[in-house]
C-alpha cells in the first residue's frame, strides 16, 4: 500500500467517534487465523486451527495460553476477542491501523506493544514490513501479525513444544520478551544483507561507477530510511518496558529486556553507519562523476590548443592574395607541414612537462 492510499483510507475515519474499529492496510492473509499454545511446566495444549470461543475458555486459565492471530481482516473477531479480555477500544483501533509507529501502553491489567517485523526480499532488495501487535496479561500473550508467507515465530513454538530452556517455566511476560526478541533477531538478519549490498556497491563505485550505481545508492537510501524509522522507536519502548514498575514484568524478565534494549542501540548505530556510508558513496559517485568529466574537457582542451596555432598557420595560407612570396617557393608546402608538426610537438612536450598530461 503506497503512502497516497494510506491517507486515503485513513480519510474513511474522518468524523468517526474515537475507538471506531476499521482495518487499514493492505489484506496480507485471506482470512484471519487463530492458533493457541497453553502450557506450563508440565503440561502443552495446542490448537493450529482455533476458534473465537476456545480462545475465550482459557480467559482464566492458570497456565500462560498464548494466542496468535494471522490476519486483520475479520474486524468483528478481533472486537469479540477484546471484549472478551478486556481490551480498550482505542488499543482495538490500534491494532486494526497497520501505519502505527512502534510504541507500548500500559494498561489497566495489562500491556500493549506494537512494532514492525522486517524481511528481505533478495529478488528486489527491498524491505517487506508487517506490523506485529503483542498484548500481554497475568495469563495470556496476544499476538496479532497482518499475515505473509513465513512465520518467524516458529522457532519459538518449537522451544515451547520441546520444554527447552525457561520459557515453560516462566510467564507471559517472558513469552513477550521471547516474541520481541525474535523481532529483533529479523532486523539482524536485514542489516547483514544491507552489509553485502553495500560492500558490492563499493565496488561497483570504484570500479565504474555508471547510472545504474546512482540509481542503487539512491534505493538503498531510500530503504535506510524506512528501516531507520522502523528501529529507531524500538529503543524507548524496550526502555520503557524494561522500567515500567507495572507487577505484569517481573524482576527476572527486566534483565532479558535490558538484552534486548542493548540490541536495539546496537541496530540503530549500524544503521546511522550504513546511512553516512551511502551518504559519503553518494558524494564519492559525484565526485568521480565530476573529475571523469574534467578529464574529458582537459583532453578536448588541449587538442583544441594544439590546434589553434596550427589552424591559424593554415588560415593564413588559405588566404587569395595573389603576392605571397611563399606561394611560389618548391619547398613551402613540406616546410610549413614540419612547421606545423614542430610547434604541435613543443606544445605537447611543455604539457607533459607541466603535469597537464
Amino acid at each position: 500500500m503506497t503512502m497516497v492510499e494510506k491517507i486515503k483510507k485513513r480519510s474513511l475515519k474522518s468524523g468517526l467517534p474515537p475507538g471506531t474499529l476499521m482495518h487499514i492496510g493492505t489484506k496480507k492473509a485471506m482470512e484471519s487465523r487463530i492458533r493457541i499454545l497453553d502450557y506450563d511446566e508440565s503440561a502443552l495444549r495446542e490448537k493450529k486451527q482455533a476458534a473465537l470461543d476456545e480462545c475465550l475458555s482459557f480467559r482464566d486459565s492458570d497456565s500462560v495460553t498464548w494466542i496468535d492471530i494471522e490476519g486483520l481482516q475479520d474486524v468483528s473477531l478481533l472486537e469479540r476477542l477484546g471484549n472478551g479480555y478486556g481490551l480498550h477500544p482505542l488499543i482495538l483501533e490500534d491494532i486494526l491501523n497497520t501505519d502505527q509507529r512502534p510504541k507500548f501502553d500500559d494498561m489497566d491489567g495489562y500491556m500493549y506493544v506494537v512494532l514492525k517485523m522486517l524481511d528481505y526480499n533478495p529478488g528486489s532488495s527491498d524491505i517487506i514490513s508487517e506490523q506485529v501487535s503483542i498484548v500481554f496479561g497475568r495469563n495470556f500473550v496476544i499476538s496479532i501479525q497482518e499475515g505473509r508467507e513465513g512465520d518467524p515465530f516458529d522457532p519459538l513454538r518449537e522451544r515451547i513444544r520441546s520444554g527447552k530452556g525457561r520459557i515453560r517455566k516462566s510467564g507471559p511476560d517472558y513469552l513477550a520478551y521471547s516474541l520481541l526478541d525474535a523481532i529483533i533477531d529479523h532486523y539482524f538478519l536485514i542489516l547483514e544483507k544491507f552489509a553485502e549490498s553495500i560492500e558490492t556497491l563499493e565496488e561497483n563505485l570504484i570500479g565504474d561507477p555508471g547510472p545504474e550505481t546512482l540509481r542503487q545508492i539512491h534505493h538503498l537510501k531510500r530503504e535506510m530510511i524506512f528501516l531507520r524509522k522502523s528501529a529507531w522507536p524500538l529503543r524507548e519502548v524496550i526502555y520503557g518496558l524494561e522500567k515500567s514498575d507495572s507487577d505484569l514484568i517481573r524482576p527476572g524478565t527486566k534483565i532479558f529486556l535490558r538484552d534486548i534494549y542493548d540490541h536495539a542501540v546496537h541496530i540503530i548505530d549500524s544503521i546511522e553507519t550504513y546511512r553516512e556510508m551511502l551518504s559519503s558513496m553518494l558524494d564519492i559517485y559525484l565526485s568521480s562523476v565530476s573529475n571523469r568529466m574534467n578529464q574529458v574537457m582537459k583532453v578536448l582542451t588541449v587538442i583544441a590548443t594544439i590546434f589553434m596555432p596550427l589552424t591559424f598557420l593554415a588560415g593564413i595560407y588559405g588566404m587569395n592574395f595573389r603576392y605571397m612570396p611563399e606561394l611560389g617557393w618548391r619547398w613551402g608546402y613540406p616546410l610549413l607541414l614540419l612547421i606545423m608538426l614542430g610547434v604541435g610537438g613543443l606544445m605537447l612536450y611543455f604539457f607533459k612537462k607541466k603535469k597537464w598530461l
